[in-house]
Protein backbone atom coordinates (compact mmCIF):
# COMPACT_ATOMS: atom_id res chain seq x y z
CA UNK A 1 0.00 0.00 0.00
CA UNK A 2 1.19 3.23 -0.99
CA UNK A 3 2.09 5.41 2.37
CA UNK A 4 0.26 8.67 2.64
CA UNK A 5 4.23 10.15 3.23
CA UNK A 6 6.18 9.11 0.40
CA UNK A 7 9.75 8.88 2.20
CA UNK A 8 11.75 8.31 -1.51
CA UNK A 9 10.25 12.23 -2.07
CA UNK A 10 11.65 15.09 -0.18
CA UNK A 11 9.92 16.87 2.57
CA UNK A 12 9.29 19.91 0.60
CA UNK A 13 7.87 17.64 -2.22
CA UNK A 14 5.65 15.91 0.51
CA UNK A 15 4.45 19.11 2.35
CA UNK A 16 3.45 20.84 -1.62
CA UNK A 17 2.19 17.34 -3.12
CA UNK A 18 1.03 15.21 -0.40
CA UNK A 19 -0.92 13.45 0.54
CA UNK A 20 -0.43 10.22 -1.48
CA UNK A 21 -2.32 6.43 -2.03
CA UNK A 22 -5.56 6.24 -0.34
CA UNK A 23 -5.58 9.20 1.58
CA UNK A 24 -6.35 11.27 -1.63
CA UNK A 25 -8.92 8.77 -2.36
CA UNK A 26 -12.56 8.93 -0.80
CA UNK A 27 -12.90 7.15 2.65
CA UNK A 28 -16.20 4.53 3.67
CA UNK A 29 -16.13 6.38 7.02
CA UNK A 30 -19.28 7.74 8.09
CA UNK A 31 -19.44 8.54 11.60
CA UNK A 32 -21.95 7.21 13.67
CA UNK A 33 -23.15 9.22 15.78
CA UNK A 34 -21.99 7.23 18.88
CA UNK A 35 -18.87 9.21 20.52
CA UNK A 36 -17.27 6.47 21.84
CA UNK A 37 -14.47 8.21 24.50
CA UNK A 38 -14.25 11.66 26.04
CA UNK A 39 -10.55 13.50 25.14
CA UNK A 40 -9.97 16.12 27.48
CA UNK A 41 -13.24 17.17 27.62
CA UNK A 42 -14.50 16.64 23.79
CA UNK A 43 -16.77 13.82 22.76
CA UNK A 44 -14.83 11.51 20.29
CA UNK A 45 -15.67 8.78 18.09
CA UNK A 46 -13.05 6.63 18.94
CA UNK A 47 -9.62 7.56 20.96
CA UNK A 48 -7.27 6.93 18.01
CA UNK A 49 -5.45 8.96 15.89
CA UNK A 50 -2.04 10.29 14.18
CA UNK A 51 0.60 11.98 16.39
CA UNK A 52 2.74 14.51 15.88
CA UNK A 53 4.91 13.89 12.69
CA UNK A 54 3.45 12.75 9.12
CA UNK A 55 0.55 15.21 9.06
CA UNK A 56 2.57 18.11 7.51
CA UNK A 57 -0.51 20.46 6.63
CA UNK A 58 -3.88 20.96 6.57
CA UNK A 59 -4.47 18.45 3.39
CA UNK A 60 -2.94 15.45 5.66
CA UNK A 61 -5.12 16.28 8.42
CA UNK A 62 -8.18 16.30 6.52
CA UNK A 63 -7.37 13.17 5.07
CA UNK A 64 -6.41 11.67 8.49
CA UNK A 65 -10.05 12.62 9.46
CA UNK A 66 -11.76 11.31 6.55
CA UNK A 67 -10.12 7.44 6.63
CA UNK A 68 -11.22 7.60 10.46
CA UNK A 69 -8.55 9.15 12.76
CA UNK A 70 -10.42 10.82 15.29
CA UNK A 71 -7.51 12.40 17.06
CA UNK A 72 -4.98 14.00 15.09
CA UNK A 73 -1.59 16.42 15.38
CA UNK A 74 -0.64 18.69 13.20
CA UNK A 75 3.07 18.65 12.70
CA UNK A 76 4.92 20.78 15.44
CA UNK A 77 5.28 24.26 14.39
CA UNK A 78 7.63 27.21 15.66
CA UNK A 79 8.07 30.92 16.04
CA UNK A 80 9.36 31.24 12.91
CA UNK A 81 10.77 29.57 9.70
CA UNK A 82 13.00 26.73 10.57
CA UNK A 83 14.08 24.39 7.45
CA UNK A 84 14.32 20.18 7.20
CA UNK A 85 16.81 18.04 7.79
CA UNK A 86 18.53 17.11 4.01
CA UNK A 87 16.62 14.43 2.45
CA UNK A 88 16.18 11.84 3.57
CA UNK A 89 14.23 12.35 6.38
CA UNK A 90 12.78 8.39 6.57
CA UNK A 91 14.78 5.89 6.26
CA UNK A 92 13.47 2.11 6.70
CA UNK A 93 15.17 0.66 9.47
CA UNK A 94 16.26 -3.10 9.96
CA UNK A 95 16.45 -4.10 13.33
CA UNK A 96 16.48 -8.16 14.45
CA UNK A 97 13.82 -8.12 17.22
CA UNK A 98 13.23 -4.88 19.50
CA UNK A 99 15.47 -1.85 19.63
CA UNK A 100 15.87 -2.04 23.17
CA UNK A 101 18.20 0.63 25.16
CA UNK A 102 21.17 -1.55 25.20
CA UNK A 103 20.78 -2.56 21.23
CA UNK A 104 20.59 0.87 20.05
CA UNK A 105 23.96 1.48 21.27
CA UNK A 106 24.92 -0.53 18.34
CA UNK A 107 24.99 0.44 15.25
CA UNK A 108 21.36 -0.14 13.05
CA UNK A 109 20.99 -1.02 9.56
CA UNK A 110 18.75 1.57 7.96
CA UNK A 111 18.54 2.07 3.65
CA UNK A 112 15.61 2.77 1.40
CA UNK A 113 14.29 -0.42 0.64
CA UNK A 114 10.91 0.10 2.31
CA UNK A 115 9.26 -3.55 1.40
CA UNK A 116 7.62 -5.23 4.31
CA UNK A 117 8.82 -2.20 6.11
CA UNK A 118 7.86 -2.05 9.95
CA UNK A 119 9.89 0.59 11.42
CA UNK A 120 11.87 4.04 10.19
CA UNK A 121 14.43 6.42 11.28
CA UNK A 122 12.49 9.89 11.74
CA UNK A 123 14.88 12.44 10.97
CA UNK A 124 13.65 15.95 10.03
CA UNK A 125 14.90 18.47 12.34
CA UNK A 126 11.16 19.98 13.69
CA UNK A 127 10.99 21.60 10.38
CA UNK A 128 8.29 24.83 10.63
CA UNK A 129 7.18 27.18 8.54
CA UNK A 130 6.62 30.77 9.60
CA UNK A 131 3.64 31.34 11.40
CA UNK A 132 2.06 33.87 8.28
CA UNK A 133 1.98 30.53 6.95
CA UNK A 134 1.37 28.02 9.48
CA UNK A 135 -1.36 29.74 11.24
CA UNK A 136 -4.32 30.18 8.84
CA UNK A 137 -3.14 26.19 7.80
CA UNK A 138 -3.77 25.18 10.88
CA UNK A 139 -6.80 26.75 11.59
CA UNK A 140 -8.34 24.98 8.32
CA UNK A 141 -6.85 21.67 9.59
CA UNK A 142 -9.23 22.36 13.00
CA UNK A 143 -12.01 23.03 10.53
CA UNK A 144 -11.45 19.50 8.82
CA UNK A 145 -12.64 17.53 11.77
CA UNK A 146 -15.84 16.47 12.04
CA UNK A 147 -17.97 15.47 14.57
CA UNK A 148 -16.55 13.74 17.15
CA UNK A 149 -13.42 14.65 16.14
CA UNK A 150 -10.27 17.13 17.41
CA UNK A 151 -7.69 18.35 15.87
CA UNK A 152 -4.24 19.13 18.45
CA UNK A 153 -1.87 21.50 17.57
CA UNK A 154 2.37 20.84 18.62
CA UNK A 155 4.23 23.06 19.15
CA UNK A 156 7.86 23.68 20.55
CA UNK A 157 10.20 26.46 21.52
CA UNK A 158 13.15 27.10 20.02
CA UNK A 159 16.49 28.18 21.83
CA UNK A 160 18.29 31.72 21.59
CA UNK A 161 20.90 33.01 19.70
CA UNK A 162 24.41 32.89 21.93
CA UNK A 163 24.12 36.39 21.66
CA UNK A 164 20.85 36.70 23.83
CA UNK A 165 20.92 38.64 27.41
CA UNK A 166 19.13 35.99 28.98
CA UNK A 167 18.84 32.41 27.61
CA UNK A 168 16.41 30.88 29.44
CA UNK A 169 14.08 34.28 29.75
CA UNK A 170 14.08 34.63 26.33
CA UNK A 171 13.33 30.70 25.77
CA UNK A 172 10.51 30.63 27.63
CA UNK A 173 9.46 33.32 26.20
CA UNK A 174 9.61 31.61 22.62
CA UNK A 175 7.48 28.40 24.52
CA UNK A 176 4.94 31.13 24.98
CA UNK A 177 4.71 32.57 21.89
CA UNK A 178 4.26 30.04 20.43
CA UNK A 179 1.81 28.45 22.25
CA UNK A 180 -0.45 31.79 21.81
CA UNK A 181 0.01 31.18 17.88
CA UNK A 182 -1.16 28.06 18.27
CA UNK A 183 -4.16 28.73 20.37
CA UNK A 184 -4.94 31.26 18.09
CA UNK A 185 -6.18 28.96 14.88
CA UNK A 186 -9.15 27.22 17.42
CA UNK A 187 -7.04 24.48 18.20
CA UNK A 188 -8.89 22.21 21.16
CA UNK A 189 -6.05 21.00 22.81
CA UNK A 190 -2.18 22.43 22.61
CA UNK A 191 0.82 19.75 23.26
CA UNK A 192 3.98 20.90 23.70
CA UNK A 193 6.72 19.00 22.47
CA UNK A 194 9.79 18.40 24.70
CA UNK A 195 11.02 15.26 23.57
CA UNK A 196 12.86 16.57 19.85
CA UNK A 197 16.10 17.75 20.36
CA UNK A 198 16.53 21.58 20.75
CA UNK A 199 19.30 23.24 19.02
CA UNK A 200 22.65 23.80 21.43
CA UNK A 201 21.32 21.23 23.67
CA UNK A 202 23.05 18.04 25.03
CA UNK A 203 20.26 16.64 26.02
CA UNK A 204 16.21 16.46 25.71
CA UNK A 205 14.33 19.04 27.18
CA UNK A 206 11.49 16.60 28.97
CA UNK A 207 14.70 15.33 31.05
CA UNK A 208 15.54 18.85 32.18
CA UNK A 209 12.28 18.81 34.86
CA UNK A 210 13.38 22.86 36.63
CA UNK A 211 12.91 24.30 33.14
CA UNK A 212 10.04 22.72 31.88
CA UNK A 213 8.35 23.29 35.19
CA UNK A 214 9.01 26.91 34.27
CA UNK A 215 7.96 26.65 30.76
CA UNK A 216 4.70 25.00 31.06
CA UNK A 217 3.98 27.71 34.14
CA UNK A 218 4.59 30.31 31.73
CA UNK A 219 2.17 28.41 29.12
CA UNK A 220 -0.45 27.61 31.04
CA UNK A 221 -0.87 31.48 32.29
CA UNK A 222 -0.66 32.26 28.90
CA UNK A 223 -3.25 29.97 27.04
CA UNK A 224 -5.97 29.88 30.16
CA UNK A 225 -8.30 26.88 30.26
CA UNK A 226 -7.10 25.12 27.15
CA UNK A 227 -5.72 21.69 27.95
CA UNK A 228 -1.81 21.10 27.47
CA UNK A 229 -0.11 17.75 26.63
CA UNK A 230 3.46 17.03 27.41
CA UNK A 231 5.23 15.02 24.47
CA UNK A 232 7.85 13.05 26.03
CA UNK A 233 10.26 10.56 25.16
CA UNK A 234 11.60 6.95 26.78
CA UNK A 235 12.41 7.30 30.27
CA UNK A 236 15.21 4.92 30.91
CA UNK A 237 14.78 4.99 34.86
CA UNK A 238 11.43 5.87 36.90
CA UNK A 239 12.47 8.49 39.40
CA UNK A 240 13.16 10.99 36.81
CA UNK A 241 9.83 10.02 35.40
CA UNK A 242 8.19 10.26 38.42
CA UNK A 243 9.77 13.95 39.54
CA UNK A 244 8.42 15.41 36.04
CA UNK A 245 5.08 13.97 36.50
CA UNK A 246 4.99 15.11 39.88
CA UNK A 247 6.29 18.46 39.58
CA UNK A 248 3.65 19.03 36.22
CA UNK A 249 0.35 17.01 36.63
CA UNK A 250 -1.04 19.71 39.23
CA UNK A 251 -0.31 22.12 35.80
CA UNK A 252 -0.96 20.03 32.25
CA UNK A 253 -3.55 18.10 31.70
CA UNK A 254 -1.47 14.40 30.42
CA UNK A 255 1.47 13.04 28.69
CA UNK A 256 2.15 11.65 25.33
CA UNK A 257 4.89 9.16 25.10
CA UNK A 258 6.80 7.95 23.25
CA UNK A 259 8.22 9.87 20.28
CA UNK A 260 10.97 7.77 19.57
CA UNK A 261 14.00 6.05 20.51
CA UNK A 262 17.36 6.90 19.33
CA UNK A 263 20.00 4.54 17.99
CA UNK A 264 23.37 4.86 15.76
CA UNK A 265 22.21 4.45 11.94
CA UNK A 266 24.38 3.12 9.18
CA UNK A 267 23.33 1.78 5.92
CA UNK A 268 25.00 -1.52 4.26
CA UNK A 269 28.45 0.12 3.72
CA UNK A 270 28.89 0.45 7.53
CA UNK A 271 29.16 4.28 7.09
CA UNK A 272 26.53 7.06 8.35
CA UNK A 273 22.81 6.75 6.95
CA UNK A 274 21.92 9.88 6.83
CA UNK A 275 24.12 12.71 5.60
CA UNK A 276 25.11 15.54 7.20
CA UNK A 277 27.03 16.97 10.66
CA UNK A 278 25.29 15.47 13.77
CA UNK A 279 23.46 12.93 12.04
CA UNK A 280 24.82 9.90 12.95
CA UNK A 281 22.04 9.38 15.54
CA UNK A 282 18.41 9.22 14.37
CA UNK A 283 15.10 8.63 15.93
CA UNK A 284 13.80 5.07 15.08
CA UNK A 285 9.74 4.59 15.18
CA UNK A 286 7.37 1.69 14.32
CA UNK A 287 7.77 -1.73 15.33
CA UNK A 288 11.18 -1.70 16.72
CA UNK A 289 10.09 0.72 20.12
CA UNK A 290 6.31 -0.90 20.60
CA UNK A 291 7.92 -2.48 23.95
CA UNK A 292 8.82 1.42 24.96
CA UNK A 293 5.35 2.72 23.90
CA UNK A 294 3.80 -0.12 26.55
CA UNK A 295 5.75 0.08 29.41
CA UNK A 296 5.84 4.22 29.76
CA UNK A 297 2.16 4.00 29.33
CA UNK A 298 1.99 1.51 31.92
CA UNK A 299 4.57 3.23 34.00
CA UNK A 300 2.58 6.67 33.74
CA UNK A 301 -0.86 4.97 34.52
CA UNK A 302 0.94 3.39 37.65
CA UNK A 303 2.00 7.32 38.32
CA UNK A 304 -1.24 8.43 37.65
CA UNK A 305 -3.14 6.05 40.31
CA UNK A 306 -0.92 6.52 43.12
CA UNK A 307 -1.48 10.80 42.95
CA UNK A 308 -4.32 12.60 43.34
CA UNK A 309 -4.49 14.59 40.16
CA UNK A 310 -5.60 12.97 37.46
CA UNK A 311 -4.03 13.36 34.01
CA UNK A 312 -4.90 11.71 30.49
CA UNK A 313 -2.56 8.92 28.87
CA UNK A 314 -2.08 9.34 25.16
CA UNK A 315 0.12 6.11 24.12
CA UNK A 316 2.44 5.96 21.16
CA UNK A 317 4.74 3.87 19.45
CA UNK A 318 4.73 0.57 17.33
CA UNK A 319 0.66 0.55 16.47
CA UNK A 320 0.36 -1.13 13.41
CA UNK A 321 -2.63 -3.88 14.19
CA UNK A 322 -5.75 -3.77 15.94
CA UNK A 323 -4.12 -6.21 18.51
CA UNK A 324 -1.73 -3.23 19.31
CA UNK A 325 -4.23 -0.79 20.01
CA UNK A 326 -5.71 -2.81 22.16
CA UNK A 327 -2.17 -3.92 24.23
CA UNK A 328 -1.89 0.29 24.48
CA UNK A 329 -5.24 0.80 26.08
CA UNK A 330 -5.42 -2.06 28.34
CA UNK A 331 -1.39 -0.46 29.57
CA UNK A 332 -3.29 2.39 30.65
CA UNK A 333 -3.74 4.84 27.44
CA UNK A 334 -6.76 6.86 27.24
CA UNK A 335 -6.41 7.48 23.46
CA UNK A 336 -3.66 5.42 20.85
CA UNK A 337 -1.78 6.72 18.14
CA UNK A 338 -0.09 5.51 14.78
CA UNK A 339 2.46 7.38 13.06
CA UNK A 340 4.67 4.74 11.25
CA UNK A 341 1.88 2.37 11.14
CA UNK A 342 -0.89 4.54 9.97
CA UNK A 343 1.92 5.99 7.40
CA UNK A 344 2.50 2.86 5.72
CA UNK A 345 -1.45 0.93 6.19
CA UNK A 346 -3.63 4.60 5.72
CA UNK A 347 -6.78 1.99 6.29
CA UNK A 348 -5.85 1.28 10.27
CA UNK A 349 -7.79 3.79 11.45
CA UNK A 350 -11.15 1.99 9.85
CA UNK A 351 -10.01 -1.36 11.26
CA UNK A 352 -9.62 0.39 14.27
CA UNK A 353 -13.10 1.78 13.95
CA UNK A 354 -14.56 -1.81 13.50
CA UNK A 355 -12.63 -2.71 16.83
CA UNK A 356 -13.65 -0.54 19.04
CA UNK A 357 -17.37 -0.67 17.51
CA UNK A 358 -17.18 -4.43 18.36
CA UNK A 359 -16.14 -4.19 22.10
CA UNK A 360 -19.10 -1.33 22.48
CA UNK A 361 -21.50 -3.71 21.26
CA UNK A 362 -20.49 -6.28 23.91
Amino acid sequence: MIPFYDPLRTYEDNYAHGPFGVFCEPSPYVYAGNAQATFLGHSVGRPFGIPAGPLLNAAFCAAAFRHGYDINVYKTVRTRAHPAHPFPNTLAVHVDGQLTVERAEHPVLADDDFRHVTSVTNSFGVPSRDPDEWQPDMAAAVRSAGTGQVLVGSFQGTRPDSGATDREKAYIADHVRAATLVAETGVRVLELNISCPNEGATDLLCFDTPTVVKIVDAVKTAVGELPLLLKLAYFRDDPPLARLVAATRGIVQGYAAVNTMSAHLVGRDGRQALPGQGRDVGGVCGAAIAWAGLEMAGRLATLRDRGSDDFTIVGVGGVRTQEDYAAMRHAGADVVMSATGAMFDPLLGLRIQGVAERARLR
